[in-house]
């Protein structure tokens, strides 16, 4: 996949000239409902000759207009280009949401980015994306706009949670899935397991101690699911998918009140040095909450039957 960096810092910025067919939308998650905006443009991109792209907006906008805003990203940039290139994407727009940006109003923003930035043919969009200072564009405006600058527009319907007709799936039912530990749930709205991405950093090496090493990823923008243990499959860089188990918190027995929650990864019968290494974890299953034991004795037994558990889960299929 290519991927081209726009932003208005440089104003204008150059054109591309993609003359391409593409999906347009922040696509945090790239759960189903995205899918089919995606999979509406590659279809677009096949029909007119052109190249299959993706315009997406990092940061997510909502991190420019609530800084303080508690983390909540459901994807880091990297995977989300992965699984836009997996839908077939060739083309990667990432429009850089910055003051500049957040100041243009639709129109602008249909004319001098879409247009004449980036050079569209189509665009596929879902039904309530917005667009525009104020968000004053929606998709009536856009199919508007287009068939002044020469670039049509296929609106596509949100699409229901499989198992409940009438639900739409959305990155914040997603979010509030996770938030509520059921990744069962998150994983049929977004068609996979969610995953949470990062290099493992060092930590106190306590799991070493009693034979349950733990590979530790800092959460950083992601949000923070319910706190707790989880059965895991992790991909290491090299392709392999390791089954595991892990703790995502602030591990009350054994670090302070205001320690920052933190994935601690274990890795079944995995005994070598993975600092440094990204890793990609995703949360299979929600075993327990995080809780507070009276001892290490203590903590370490439940880390036994958790593990035990894990195996048992992971090994029962998929």
């Amino acid at each position: 996949m290519q991927v081209y960096p726009l932003s208005l810092t440089a104003s204008p910025p150059a054109p591309l000239g993609l003359a391409c067919a593409a999906a347009l939308g922040n696509f945090d998650g790239v759960h189903r409902g995205h899918q089919a905006v995606v999979e509406a443009a590659v279809q677009e991109a096949r029909r007119l000759g052109a190249a299959p792209a993706a315009i997406v907006f990092e940061p997510h906008p909502r991190q420019h207009f609530q800084p303080q805003a508690a983390p909540f990203r459901l994807q880091s940039a990297g995977q989300r280009a992965r699984a836009l290139a997996a839908l077939g994407v060739e083309t990667l727009v990432e429009v850089r949401f910055e003051a500049a940006l957040a100041a243009l109003s639709a129109d602008a923003f249909a004319q001098d980015i879409l247009a004449r930035a980036i050079g569209v043919r189509h665009l596929c969009i879902g039904l309530d994306f917005r667009y525009g200072q104020g968000r004053a564009g929606d998709a009536v405006s856009l199919e508007r706009q287009g068939a002044a600058l020469g670039f049509g527009v296929t609106v596509v319907d949100a699409v229901d949670d499989s198992d409940h007709p009438g639900d739409k799936i959305s990155s914040s039912a997603i979010r509030a899935a996770l938030q509520a530990g059921d990744v069962t749930l998150a994983a049929r709205l977004l068609g996979r397991p969610w995953a949470i991405e990062g290099a493992v950093i060092p930590g106190q090496q306590r799991g070493r101690t009693i034979d349950f090493p733990t590979a530790n990823i800092a959460l950083g923008a992601y949000l923070r699911p319910a706190l707790g243990v989880y059965a895991i499959r992790a991909r290491l860089p090299d392709g392999r998918e390791i089954p595991g188990v892990a703790n995502i918190g602030v591990r009350p027995t054994v670090a302070g009140a205001d320690a920052e929650p933190l994935l601690e990864a274990h890795l079944f019968d995995v005994a070598e040095d993975l600092y440094g290494q990204t890793l990609d974890v995703a949360l299979i299953a929600f075993l327990r909450p995080e809780q507070r034991f009276e001892s290490f004795a203590a903590l370490t037994a439940q880390i036994a039957q958790d593990a035990a558990a894990a195996r048992a889960l992971l090994s029962a299929g998929p």
